[in-house]
């Protein structure tokens, strides 16, 4: 079982290396993207079960242990984001080879996309299974890099000038985090995360806020929490529908299960819940009022992608077991219905030739198929009962309401942001489902390759957008059991011991 942690990570960068090879056979080229995603998401249900079963699931790279060698450990929390982050990943990747064949035809291979897609799925597999520091850095500068070529990919020279602005970005946030590990590495003598639950606690008080300040700005901006999220809404929304609804669905999430995993590990003593509380505050409340302002459909979506961040950092600031155990819950329910909605705007774009929401309207009518797979997702978001966003957000909300006055004001500041919510939802199908049918504008930019305008979409991106539905829908169904798993998951980030004692073994002197 412990040889399995290792799978997540070494089969998609197997299979990028097959792609490579197999460049000229694109039919080669999808089955090993879809073989190798599906073989990763049933190595994720069984490090899932076992890790709920037994405890967390570790495997000592090269004979050495920890912590002088490199772990993987799979808990319950990141064998749960692994095994839904990997079910989306395979589902965005079964839209994108749709699109593209029915763009460039069945025989249309590629030498860079599917290696630096399953690339980009083993960064996050690793930044999930990681056990130090040092290659939780690794695990972001492989996402970074292979994202680096996805929002860049044959795509307008205006779309890259925005996408420079994500690269800037990134690279600061990588060079700070590198700096952070240095210190830390200097100050402990170590960069495993089990062992600085302990060594961080040895530090003068000053030098544990200063660490832990540097490791919030570092994951803040990873997560675009405000006002570290400027460069979110200029990037995602310019980039081909399956890249901006990977990144939205992914990257931010792998930011906040950073920032749970330090906060609640390495920093329990020093967690700044007034800081968290207020940050919290402001990005709900920031990102849905932004979301108001738009009238690019990407631009609306990346806002709201911003505000429901704050959702899941109020339940790391409440800080105790329910709370964390909602943000696991949160986390679970937003990967699934933010790539979601980026997918149907794809869609949508598609469709109608513009992302300008005043110049759509009529598509119930037109595609009624359409409306249907925004109307869930759509309604999952803001929060309707009986839907996945509900069960979470309710979670948050009864955690939050015994934690104290500033936890209480919070608590109102997401009642609001999620009003906020429905209110951008309703104003979207009012103005793109309603109303006079309009006809499809020209694509803008024929050789470029996102292709808009078409009146029609291929029926395979809708099945794959219709399979992420019916995860959100099953993840509202399975509510109680996964709610249970998340409860156990929340107490053992706020133990510590079981995952200590799993990394270190029952002897360690610390």
């Amino acid at each position: 079982m412990n040889a399995l942690v290792t799978l997540p990570v070494l089969l998609p960068i197997l299979g990028s290396a097959l792609t490579v090879l197999a460049g000229r056979s694109a039919r080669v080229q999808r089955v090993i993207g879809v073989v190798v995603l599906a073989a990763v998401s049933a190595v994720a249900v069984a490090l899932l079960v076992a890790a709920d079963r037994g405890g967390p699931v570790v495997a000592q790279m090269g004979g050495w242990p920890a912590p002088v060698g490199i772990v993987l450990v799979a808990d319950r929390l990141s064998a749960l984001l692994l095994l839904i982050s990997t079910l989306v990943t395979l589902a965005v990747l079964i839209y994108a080879i749709d699109q593209r064949i029915a763009d460039y035809g069945p025989d249309a291979a590629s030498t860079t996309f599917h290696p630096v897609f399953l690339l980009l799925s083993a960064g996050v597999s690793l930044a999930y299974l990681t056990g130090d520091l040092f290659n939780l850095f690794v695990a972001f500068e492989i996402m970074l890099a292979a994202s680096y070529v996805l929002i860049t990919w044959r795509t307008t020279a205006s779309r890259i000038r925005s996408g420079m602005t994500y690269v800037t970005v990134s690279l600061m946030s990588s060079l700070l985090f590198l700096t952070t590990i240095a210190l830390v590495y200097g100050a402990t003598g170590t960069v495993n995360l089990a062992d600085l639950a302990t060594r961080i606690g040895e530090l003068p008080t000053g030098l544990q806020a200063v660490f832990g300040l540097l490791t919030l700005v570092v994951f803040g901006i990873k997560a675009a929490i405000v006002p570290l999220h400027f460069w979110l809404p200029d990037s995602y929304p310019n980039a081909p529908a399956p890249v901006t609804a990977l990144f939205a669905g992914l990257l931010t999430k792998v930011g906040i299960y950073a920032l749970l995993r330090t906060q609640t590990l390495i920093f329990p003593d020093d967690r700044s819940s007034t800081l968290l509380l207020a940050l919290a505050a402001l990005t709900m409340i920031v990102g849905a009022l932004g979301a108001l302002a738009q009238n690019d459909l990407n631009r609306l979506l990346s806002f709201l992608l911003v505000s429901h961040i704050g959702f899941m950092l109020f339940g790391l600031a409440v800080f105790d077991a329910d709370a964390v155990a909602a943000t696991a819950l949160y986390i679970v329910h937003h990967i699934t219905v933010q790539a979601t909605l980026f997918l149907v705007s794809g869609l949508i774009t598609r469709r109608t030739g513009t992302v300008s929401i005043e110049s759509m309207g009529g598509l119930a009518r037109m595609a009624p198929g359409l409306a249907v797979l925004f109307s869930i997702p759509a309604l999952t978001l803001a929060g309707i009962p009986p839907t996945s966003g509900f069960v979470a957000k309710l979670a948050l909300l009864q955690a939050g309401a015994g934690a104290g006055t500033l936890a209480v004001v919070a608590a109102g500041v997401l009642i609001v942001a999620s009003l906020l919510t429905v209110y951008a939802m309703a104003r979207v199908w009012v103005r793109v489902f309603w109303g006079s049918a309009r006809p499809p504008l020209t694509d803008p930019d024929p050789t470029d390759d996102l292709v808009v305008g078409t009146a029609r979409t291929a029926r395979p991106m809708y099945l794959a957008t219709g399979a992420l539905v019916g995860v959100s829908i099953a993840i509202a169904v399975a509510a109680g059991p996964l709610s249970a798993i998340t409860a156990r998951a929340g107490h053992d980030l706020l133990d510590r011991g079981p995952y200590r004692t799993a990394v270190l073994g029952a002897e360690s002197p610390r």
